[in-house]
């Protein structure tokens, strides 16, 4: 079985990630043949929109498959990483500025690479069963894949909210918080492909929606905005520790599993990125910690915990988030010359 299957339909091109098993985490291969089938379809006549989903019941794409990352990285090795990092970077930026429209159909868990692919898309289409979430902070990253730039243009400060905690964000958090555009009923999904598939119109998903469930986000912006407007993790820490509504209870549950050292940079990236809302910007930001992660940050401590050993008690550098000084997080997200990305390339 392929895990991922491209073809041509209709009016549409198709991609469904194909690794139900494994949720549809993205391999790096499957990054690659992403960007090819994008490149080949830009200037073809015959495609006038894309059309991305995922095969399976519980899943869009639970996120990057980042077991080989571990796995060279333990040895020392971390080229590996920063080398998928680049390439799967360069498709999110593409898919954010493409020229036709992508549709994607985001059922079940979509979180951190499955952001990348799935909510960069022109028409991000949600249902009963969507989970949308950025928890990269729980294993030792960042919000990466262009997340940052979603989550700095979120309402208020549910960006810092979102990044810094990993909560889950159903269909009408997501649509509230700007991560999906449209609920349709996951029954009207397959009748909806159809339509834009034999006529290459995507007007069809407006006649299609219906109301989105009432986001609880939003009864929490007053109090996330409260607690999350901080210039630094340990200004928002002082703030979560002073209130006592349901999204400062919330937050420190989440956020006290979370490594401080990804947290701290978040909220930096998250508030650079506000003051320059570019993907490009937002790419480039996440890549200086995502770079460094293996060697200076709290990534392979990250996945043991999670991942390999399955323990859930990460050893964080930091055991509490006022511990993260200046220095930390400068080291972290000062500029990498030669090393920044590079957007015509693949390696």
């Amino acid at each position: 079985m392929t895990d991922i299957i491209i073809r041509k339909t209709g009016r549409a091109g198709y991609i469904t990630l194909n690794r139900p098993k494994a949720l549809n985490a993205l391999t790096w291969d499957m990054c690659l043949a992403i960007e090819d089938a994008l490149d080949d379809w830009r200037d073809d006549p015959d495609v006038a929109l894309i059309i991305i989903d995922g095969a399976g019941e519980r899943a869009f794409c639970s996120g990057g498959d980042i077991a080989e990352m571990y796995a060279t990285g333990l040895r020392g090795d971390f080229d590996y990483g920063q080398r998928f990092w680049r390439d799967e970077y360069r498709l999110n930026a593409k898919i954010y500025n493409y020229t036709k429209p992508i549709v994607s159909f985001l059922h079940g868990f979509t979180m951190g690479g499955g952001v990348g692919v799935g909510c960069h898309a022109a028409q991000r289409i949600v249902c009963e069963t969507s989970q949308i979430a950025m928890p990269e902070c729980s294993i030792g990253l960042v919000p990466d894949v262009g997340g940052s730039l979603i989550l700095a243009k979120a309402p208020g400060h549910c960006g810092e909210y979102l990044g810094l905690t990993g909560d889950r964000m159903d269909a009408g958090d997501a649509i509230y918080a700007g991560f999906a555009d449209h609920f349709v009923p996951q029954d009207a999904w397959d009748g909806l492909k159809e339509t834009l598939i034999s006529t290459g119109d995507t007007a069809a998903i407006d006649a299609a929606a219906t109301p989105a469930p009432q986001a609880r986000l939003a009864d929490w912006q007053a109090e996330i905005d409260r607690c999350f407007a901080g210039a630094s993790l340990g200004d928002i820490h002082q703030a979560l520790t002073d209130d006592d509504g349901p999204a400062s209870a919330q937050a420190r549950k989440l956020m006290d599993r979370n490594a401080p050292l990804g947290m701290a940079v978040a909220t930096q990236i998250i508030q650079s990125v506000r003051r320059d809302p570019r993907i490009e910007n937002a790419l480039d930001h996440e890549f200086r910690y995502t770079y460094r992660c293996g060697a200076q940050g709290d990534f392979i401590e990250g996945i043991r915990a999670a991942i390999i050993d399955r323990d859930r008690k990460p050893k964080w550098q930091h055991a509490n988030w006022q511990d993260v000084s200046a220095a930390d997080v400068a080291a972290m997200t000062d500029g990498l010359g030669s090393n920044a990305l590079q957007w015509e390339d693949k390696t």
